[in-house]
């Protein structure tokens, strides 16, 4: 039997006790409750265009892979800014971040207009995807933003479809039906359409069309069949030209605020950028899905498609060249990115064009009145 007193023993209970629960305390994990980081963006698009269903997207990937510790919240234009004042907003501070297209700070610096407008040497927009990441664009884009002082982390993605045209109170025959038109469009293309000699008004997206049906303009381009049929183009336009070198090859881009972006740790910054990466192939496959089906629905709502003519697409590439060459003398960055630009295509578009097979002959085989059917 123990020597010690009942005192004793009772201390010595107590004091084993205490131990033990300081033992646990000590191999019990320390949880750490991770901080949520919260983003405003704002989209240049109205909030019924599919563009910010794009921007949406994106935000989605994002919060889904962040689990909580990233969260992006996307307000539709206008919300904060004017969509044209989106870069200043952003490198300010006034807003996190942003999703829009580069061309819209053309007034900025002309050279940003060149991921967006003009035939890019008759490269397709990923193609010009592939120059940006691949070719030098990337750090061109940095460039210009440091000689404007813009605090911001640039991403582009999104390759989109070819643009038509635009829509027309009636349709162009040949280049000389272009002169005199009021006509919107946006970056390098107002030089394009304005050496055609049409009259420019660079309008935002969600203006186009009530100044198309208050007669403010003649004619207007924006960019697809579902953003077109969304925004009301064929309540106040019947007749739409499809094909053309004004905007061909163009993205689009995410903007981050500079401080907010080098901030976030490693694996947050992985995220976005695969994020990107993820967000620019799904808006390629769900372009292409509702495009083909809201072009349906347009032609059902009594809208007049037209191929444009060669003509008019020929007089583009004069307007194009003439412009370029102005640009280029007067903005020694302009000229940079068209050098790159171009050594760039040279080389992959003469591999794309000579190992791409005609896929329209395949199409036509199937689908062609009169074509050989499976």
């Amino acid at each position: 039997m123990s020597s010690k007193s009942p005192a004793q023993r009772r201390r010595f209970l107590k004091t084993a006790s205490a131990g033990a629960v300081g033992a646990t305390a000590l191999a019990a994990p320390m949880v750490s409750v991770a901080q949520t980081t919260s983003l405003r963006f704002q989209s240049t698009w109205p909030s019924k265009d599919i563009y910010h269903e794009y921007a949406l997207d994106f935000a989605k990937k994002v919060n889904d892979m962040a689990g909580g510790r990233l969260k992006i919240e996307v307000l539709p234009s206008g919300a904060v800014v004017p969509a044209f004042q989106l870069l200043e907003a952003v490198s300010k501070g006034t807003l996190d971040g942003g999703h829009g297209v580069i061309a819209y700070h053309y007034g900025k610096n002309s050279a940003l207009a060149l991921w967006g407008s003009g035939p890019a040497f008759g490269m397709d927009p990923n193609m010009v995807l592939a120059w940006h990441n691949y070719g030098g664009g990337k750090e061109l884009v940095a460039e210009i933003y440091k000689t404007l002082n813009m605090d911001v982390q640039s991403f582009l993605y999104g390759p989109m479809p070819t643009q038509p045209l635009g829509w027309f109170k009636k349709p162009v025959a040949k280049a000389e039906d272009m002169k005199g038109l009021k006509f919107r469009t946006v970056g390098l293309a107002v030089d394009v359409f304005t050496e055609m000699g049409t009259s420019v008004n660079p309008l935002p997206g969600g203006e186009i069309v009530p100044a198309l049906d208050r007669g403010l303009i003649d004619a207007a381009e924006f960019n697809n069949a579902s953003s077109d049929r969304l925004l009301g183009f064929p309540d106040v336009a019947k007749n739409c030209m499809l094909q053309s070198f004004h905007q061909s090859g163009e993205q689009f881009e995410i903007l981050f605020n500079g401080p907010k972006y080098k901030g976030l740790n490693a694996e947050l910054k992985a995220i976005i950028d695969y994020a990107v990466q993820a967000a620019s192939a799904d808006m390629s496959w769900k372009a292409i899905e509702r495009n083909s089906q809201d072009y349906i629905e347009l032609k059902k709502a009594g809208v007049k498609f037209y191929k444009t003519p060669d003509a008019i697409l020929r007089a583009q590439l004069d307007a194009w060249d003439k412009t370029i060459a102005k640009k280029s003398a007067e903005n020694p960055i302009f000229k940079k990115v068209l050098d790159s630009q171009k050594a760039f295509a040279e080389r992959a578009g003469q591999w794309q064009n000579d190992y791409t097979v005609d896929f329209k002959m395949a199409y036509n085989h199937y689908f062609a009145k009169g074509g050989k059917k499976a």
